[in-house]
């Protein structure tokens, strides 16, 4: 598992709203749907009004969510 970095914005009301999300993933296409999936759930956002930027790999020293770096060390 890598772990990546997906930015974008949502749709939230009238508003678009920036996001920033460490994530956990195989490969950029699951860290993609997984990006999807988690904005879409916390903010009832459908798919259809998120717009994913960029998704880079991170190297592991770079990561700052403790949830991601934990996953991380233990594999």
């Amino acid at each position: 598992m890598k772990a990546y970095k997906a930015a974008g914005s949502f749709k939230m009301g009238r508003n678009w709203q920036r996001f920033s999300k460490e994530l956990i993933a195989d490969d950029e296409g699951s860290a993609r749907e997984k990006a999807f999936s988690v904005i879409g759930s916390k903010h009832g956002t459908k798919r259809t009004n998120i717009k994913i930027k960029s998704i880079e790999e991170m190297s592991p020293d770079e990561v700052e969510d403790l949830v991601v770096r934990n996953l991380l060390e233990e594999e």
